[in-house]
């Protein structure tokens, strides 16, 4: 079974959200990590780019495909985690940790909660994995 942290935000999409006041750290969860395989190369937004939810702000290149990673928060981009442009493979070995993707300052935090639990992720995806 995928490593399912408690105290985050899930979305069927596979992005885990952690919050901190009004900022929201993104990356994508263990499963997706893994449904992927070898990530190779991770593009990213610009500090200062304005998103909506549910929309596309960067991709994820894997030795099996590319794959969009969407934004559950609306939000302002205030920090984008660098260090994946040099070691792209952290999103496999660390997807919690050090392979963050983006940080955001979001306009209504009720759209964090309203996301997924660690509980309810897990039941969603054992109903359709």
């Amino acid at each position: 079974m995928a490593n399912i942290q408690e105290n985050l935000h899930y979305s069927k999409d596979h992005e885990w959200v952690a919050v901190d006041g009004e900022v929201a750290t993104i990356g994508i969860t263990d499963y997706a990590q893994h449904a992927l395989g070898d990530v190779v190369y991770v593009e990213l937004p610009a500090v200062g780019d304005t998103l909506e939810s549910h929309e596309a702000f960067g991709s994820v290149e894997s030795v099996k495909a590319v794959s969009e990673i969407f934004t559950p928060v609306a939000g302002e981009v205030v920090e984008v985690n660098e260090g994946l442009n040099d070691t792209p493979e952290a999103v496999n070995s660390d997807p919690y940790g050090a392979a963050w993707m983006i940080k955001i300052k979001m306009k209504n935090q009720g759209e964090a909660d309203a996301m997924l639990n660690a509980a309810e992720y897990e039941e969603y995806l054992s109903a359709n994995a």
